[in-house]
């Protein structure tokens, strides 16, 4: 009989816990971009100087931005939080937080770091290669809405790379890694340009080992088919050179079964088990995972898996979620779990995110597992 849910959280959680003393000599190196978050409330009736009701949803939202089309709108904007932001700085805190050596590479101001990043490089290697971008995330309760400034990113290429932190040094980092991740893709015009510069010319000198390539293109809808295509098409290459892992969102995993001209199931979410076998399939890579908000499936090339994750209707937080199950899961990946415990530590590390806006350390993703709460209707 398949194990239930609450016996395969029981078993990571024993996994997890056994495995803490070994993070702190396991190596990764993650990148490259860098942003400062503002978590925002949209006022739609303010009550009193430290009071107000916030716009609850995208829906209601857009029905008032709308409805002044042709005239003009004020909207007041409340800073809940100032945090440090993108895809690769919230996967490696997280991961930093686990217990694991983290050595950061990416856009976190120059030549000083930002001050929103010194905890995270009290915790972590960091090595900053240009200045950070800046995002205003519009909480609802039913999603959220990234107002970027990007320019930036434009910056981040590999002579930046190279002449910032040095070959020799990045081929060190790539040589001692059991985890790399240079993510958010659709935010960096020339990571598709880095991708095929360490495949060629860094992994191929890496010592032959266990090195997992873990990549999210973060919200590719901007970006033309040709383009997504293209880096899909190095990550293909890559596989030669290390486990490639694809990590998507449900609408980034529609998107990209789009782009590969493969069939679009009725209802996306139900089937997000198929997608992932399909797109991995595709793409002949290690690994294709797909994490909606209710839970997550993934597939290799051997078996496939889903989990049903803790949800939580009114979270702390959302901004993150998807970075912390990234890191949940490249941990699992790491540790060598099978491949559904994978699922429970990506899962459950974004769990414990939402509910606390903090992230978990080894112990406390543990304990929350072996506690893991059912999933909110």
């Amino acid at each position: 009989m398949p194990l239930t849910r609450q016996q395969i959280a029981a078993s990571t959680a024993k996994k997890v816990l056994a495995a803490i003393p070994l993070l702190p000599s396991t190596k990764a190196t993650i990148g490259l971009d860098g942003f400062v978050d503002e978590i925002i409330a949209v006022v739609d009736k303010r009550t009193g100087l430290d009071a107000y009701e916030p716009v609850p949803t995208i829906t209601k939202f857009a029905e008032k931005v709308g409805a002044v089309a042709g005239q003009s709108g004020n909207y007041e904007l409340v800073v809940k939080q100032m945090k440090l932001g993108g895809n690769g700085p919230i996967m490696a805190n997280a991961l930093a937080s686990f217990g694991l050596d983290v050595t950061y590479i990416g856009a976190l101001g120059y030549p000083q770091i930002h001050p929103v990043f010194a905890e995270m490089a009290s915790n972590s290697t960091c090595i900053t290669i240009g200045d950070a971008g800046h995002t205003d995330a519009l909480e609802f309760a039913d999603g959220k809405l990234m107002l970027g400034k990007y320019t930036c990113m434009n910056d981040v290429t590999w002579d930046t790379l190279v002449s910032r932190v040095g070959k020799e040094k990045l081929q060190t980092l790539i040589n001692e890694s059991k985890l790399v991740g240079f993510v958010n893709w659709t935010m960096l015009p020339f990571l598709s340009d880095i991708w095929e510069k360490l495949r060629t010319e860094v992994f191929p000198k890496a010592p032959k080992a266990e090195r997992t390539f873990f990549v999210d293109l973060a919200d590719p809808e901007k970006r033309t088919h040709a383009d997504i295509k293209a880096a899909l098409d190095v990550l293909t290459k890559f596989q030669a050179n290390a486990h490639v892992i694809l990590g998507l969102n449900l609408k980034e995993s529609g998107e990209i079964l789009e782009v590969l001209h493969l069939p679009m199931p009725t209802d996306l979410e139900a089937a997000i088990e198929e997608t992932a076998k399909a797109i991995r399939a595709k793409l002949n890579i290690h690994c294709v995972v797909v994490h909606p908000r209710r839970g997550a499936a993934a597939a290799t090339a051997t078996e496939s898996a889903s989990f049903k994750g803790p949800f939580v209707e009114q979270p702390k937080i959302s901004t993150g979620a998807g970075d912390h199950f990234n890191a949940g899961f490249a941990l699992g990946q790491t540790l060598g779990l099978d491949l559904v415990e994978c699922l429970c530590t990506g899962v459950a590390t974004s769990g414990y995110y939402v509910r606390t806006a903090n992230s978990p350390t080894g112990k406390q993703l543990a304990d929350f597992i072996a506690e893991l709460p059912a999933p909110q209707a």
